[in-house]
């Protein structure tokens, strides 16, 4: 092995006889998430993952044993290491149940057992085999390590240190029951991205409709935070909420919301983004503890966005897909909306899709901006006393677009979480042009979603009676919300959000919310040529 070469956990050998995809999202992207299956070997693994006992006597037992071979290239943490009479024999403890096959073992764990063995072998030890415990059958079984379990453990080594240099992650598994119980399903998207590549059979969804956890809002002044008991306190001069801490999403706080550094510790030791905004709703920053390690999408990221021709086959997808929404919007909500506005918009999402520059596309979109807000009052209905002169803001005249440009902040915020957690850079978009403290990428990819959870929400808020214009203020030259108006928008906000829907390309049904992680690694996958394009999300 040569001294540049990183050694590999013996754990990414098993990763990888099980399903090459699975090892390089997490050996190489640095990506993970618990499932129940992950929380169980956990649970599994409990008795012999703390360090225990010394390897330099005649008889000894010990737990989770660390060591390396830089000449296998292997590194490995042994669960349970017993020698006596100078042979050494390793146990690896599996959650799961032992195969009904001759060798009373699973290949993947056969290879991690005997890169161990290497291991301890170059490390001065007699060991000639060792055990795999698996507990969900209460078995152990002997493996014994001759030549051509060596070779082939060797092959792996060899292969997995190729895939780590070729840098081009392996395809995803098709129609796998493998699958079924992957925590990193909802990342890998094996099914949607078979499907969009052309390839035949059922789509499943593989991972959860809708996220558990939720979002936190944190609003007014002088409120201030605490952790007590597992709980995130909100103390308030009108009394105190709390929250679990594990049932938190992301955290957003906006005004003067004072926050000890023991708090925002926690929120980035659990990996919750705290996101901050001034009181009238606008975003000011982030933060969060350890940024994604993923620099390979990143890299694709900016070499996409530096091209010209790739930056904008993405940006017509968003742009196209917007005018589509806005379109199905009126039609759903304007029931007298003229058919030659239907028939311009639908002419201007075919413009878009053939746009033969960005400077081109903001055209469209703003002929398209105007046509949809022109038909935006038809929307409110009459009898709540709200209307709407065009889209405007910094400050916005009126509550519609008050509320309008409070949703977006809030959307914005999403987007740019999302983002994030999958591993982009968020300020580097294909459409909006780099600014400095500008979430270009954000915007981006909120495009397609503004008429379809933002401004639907505002529309629902609106003609529900939600709001009311004793809701608003005149402040200055413009309109601001107060306290109680915000916080009923956050409520109609997250309400949208947590809507199921029919996914329209894989036909399963998913949250808003979970929407936007699905697209932003659908562009993820565009961005890093596992798939021809970007398909945005146009709804039904």
């Amino acid at each position: 092995m040569r001294e540049t070469e990183p050694v590999i956990p013996a754990r990414m050998l098993n990763e990888y006889v099980y399903c090459p995809r699975l090892c390089y999202l997490e050996y190489v992207q640095g990506e993970w998430r618990d499932s129940q299956d992950t929380v169980e070997g956990d649970n599994a693994h409990r008795r012999v993952d703390r360090e225990k006992g010394k390897v330099d006597e005649e008889r000894f037992e010990a737990t989770s044993v660390s060591m390396e071979s830089e000449m296998e290239g292997i590194g490995c943490r042994v669960d349970l290491l017993r020698g006596e009479g100078g042979e050494v024999i390793p146990i690896d403890y599996k959650k799961g149940g032992a195969p009904d096959l001759p060798s009373g073992a699973w290949e993947a764990d056969m290879v991690q057992l005997c890169a161990q063995v290497l291991v301890l072998r170059d490390n001065g030890l007699a060991c000639r085999g060792g055990h795999i415990y698996y507990a969900g059958s209460k078995k152990k079984v002997w493996i014994e390590c001759d030549d051509e379990l060596v070779e082939r453990t060797r092959e792996v080594v060899r292969t997995v240190r190729n895939m780590v240099a070729e840098g081009a992650i392996p395809p995803p598994l098709v129609q796998s029951r493998k699958c079924e119980g992957c925590s990193l399903a909802g990342i890998c998207m094996p099914d949607e991205v078979n499907s969009l590549n052309g390839e035949e059979g059922e789509l499943r969804r593989l991972y959860p409709a809708r996220d558990d956890s939720v979002p936190v809002y944190v609003t007014g002044d002088g409120a201030s935070l605490h952790i007590k008991a597992g709980r995130l306190e909100v103390v308030r001069e009108d009394g105190t909420s709390s929250v679990p801490l594990n049932d938190i999403a992301q955290l957003s706080l906006y005004g003067n919301v004072r926050v000890s550094s023991a708090v925002m510790a926690e929120m980035m030791d659990r990996g919750v983004p705290v996101l901050h905004f001034s009181h009238g709703g606008w975003y000011r920053g982030y933060t969060s503890g350890l940024s994604h390690k993923n620099v390979e999408l990143r890299i694709a990221q900016f070499k996409a966005a530096m091209d010209d021709q790739r930056a904008l086959a993405v940006a017509k997808a968003m742009i196209s897909g917007k005018i589509r929404n806005c379109r199905t919007l009126l039609r759903r909500n304007d029931k007298g909306v003229p058919k030659e506005v239907l028939e311009r918009l639908a002419g201007l999402v075919r413009s878009a899709e053939i746009a033969d520059s960005i400077p081109s596309l903001l055209g469209i979109e703003g002929i398209a901006a105007q046509l949809y807000f022109g038909r935006f009052n038809e929307m409110l209905k009459a009898q709540g006393g709200f209307s709407i002169d065009g889209r405007n803001k910094r400050p916005p005249s009126d509550p519609v677009n008050a509320v309008l440009s409070y949703i977006y902040g809030i959307l914005t915020k999403d987007m740019f979480v999302t983002l994030h957690s999958v591993g982009f850079d968020p300020f580097l978009g294909f459409y909006h042009r780099p600014k400095y403290g500008k979430p270009a990428l954000a915007l981006d990819l909120m495009e397609e979603f503004r008429p379809i959870i933002a401004d639907s929400t505002a529309l629902t808020l609106f003609n529900n009676g939600e709001l009311r214009p004793n809701d608003f203020v005149e402040v200055g030259f413009g309109v601001s919300m107060k306290k109680e108006a915000k916080r009923a928008v956050i409520k109609g906000y997250e309400r949208r959000m947590g809507t199921e829907i029919v996914h329209p390309l894989f036909d399963y049904k998913v949250s808003y919310r979970r929407v936007l992680e699905v697209q932003a690694r659908l562009l993820a996958r565009h961005v890093q040529g596992e798939i021809r394009e970007y398909s945005s999300f146009c709804t039904r």
